[in-house]
């Protein structure tokens, strides 16, 4: 088949944290009455897999498209442990999260199997007065300290307290302690993992069991940062022109985070080399293949994640309003990578000529120059 821009069937998970939200901020239809914390966009995953909703790939999983498509679907990013490398989802949180930090990789090494390196970045869709979130320690807050008040049941005091605001974008690299405020909804990029250790989760009873929900120290101890140093990867660029504006938002080893807005009414080709997914968070569009066979147009509105295949050749952007994304792109293998590098001070000049110049035949004299 050809190859063609991809859009999935979400995945919903009830929470007892969650909400309603992302039907009106998102455009989700979400099932039943019950609170939904999350909707799984983009997974490749042991026992979750993204299933394609539209199009001439409708009703294949990523990871069968991964296998089919190849380098025409990756262009030259690596997957991860063999999955997809990328996880997005939506979140809507109610009540504050519990307190948490993921696996790096000392400890996926360690155990092995399905834990792997795990960061993300949150991108924030909307946030009620006073929301927030919590990242990292506070300044002095050591293991021992941590641990005790852990013990006390004064965790919050730890922990790094930021309001938030719609638009704001947050790096959360793995090792670093956290939790998402309630009233705070956001758009999560992550790399493919669901392992969570739990430090603290407020007493919260779990209406399924009745109990409190099982906590994680020892692994979460093993895990979280406390060097202090500050975060990296949140360094900001800019460039606008008169019918875009691109904000780099998140630089990482897993992934690049840009904000891309569009004017309306706007036809231009698109120009990637490589894969590129989009977290459509304002506006329509759509994508025009006209040399395809099956799958001429492909439409995009508020909601939608769209992934675009490194083959994807001759596609074209039509929007239809003013449009606001998030473009995320997994780093690429160069094949300049293993290339043994010298550094310049180190180099000799050379001992013969680097050009021999000819000397001209003659029985006479050589011409001066």
């Amino acid at each position: 088949m050809d190859v063609h821009p991809l859009l999935f069937e979400p995945i919903f998970k009830p929470k007892i944290w969650g909400g309603r939200r992302l039907a009106t901020l998102v455009d989700k239809s979400l099932p039943g009455n019950q609170p939904i914390g999350e909707s799984w966009e983009l997974v490749d995953l042991e026992d979750e897999w993204s299933v394609v909703r539209s199009g001439s790939a409708a009703g294949r999983s990523i990871a069968q498209l991964v296998t089919e498509w190849g380098a025409d679907l990756l262009g030259r990013v690596e997957l991860c442990d063999g999955r997809f490398p990328l996880l997005i989802k939506f979140l809507d949180a109610t009540q504050t999260l519990s307190v948490q930090v993921h696996p790096d990789e000392a400890m996926a090494a360690k155990l092995g199997a399905n834990v792997r390196l795990k960061h993300e970045a949150w991108y924030i869709v909307d946030a009620e007065p006073g929301g927030f979130i919590y990242r990292g320690l506070n300044p002095g807050v050591d293991r021992a300290a941590f641990e005790s008040a852990v013990a006390q049941g004064r965790v919050e005091e730890c922990l790094h307290r930021i309001e938030v605001r719609k638009g704001q974008c947050y790096y959360l690299p793995s090792g670093t302690v956290h939790a998402l405020g309630a009233g705070v909804v956001v758009a999560e990029i992550q790399t493919p993992s669901d392992i969570t250790y739990r430090v603290y989760d407020f007493g919260r009873i779990d209406p399924s069991t009745g109990r409190e929900r099982e906590l994680h120290l020892d692994q979460a101890l093993e895990c979280i940062d406390f060097s202090g140093a500050p975060i990296p990867g949140e360094e900001r660029s800019h460039v606008a022109s008169v019918w875009t504006a691109v904000t780099r938002l998140v630089t990482c080893d897993s992934f690049h985070i840009e904000r891309v807005r569009m004017v309306e009414e706007l036809d231009m080709p698109i120009p990637y080399g490589g894969m590129v997914v989009w977290v459509v968070l304002e506006g329509d569009g759509q994508i025009e293949m006209p040399k395809s066979a099956s799958d001429g147009v492909t439409r995009f509105s508020r909601g939608d994640v769209v992934l675009l295949p490194a083959g994807l050749h001759d596609a074209s952007l039509h929007t239809d309003t003013q449009c606001l994304w998030l473009e995320v792109t997994v780093p690429e293998t160069s094949d300049l990578a293993d290339f043994a590098r010298v550094d310049p001070a180190e180099m000799k000049a050379p001992t013969t000529p680097l050009v021999q110049l000819r000397q001209p035949a003659s029985d006479g004299p050589t011409p001066a120059p």
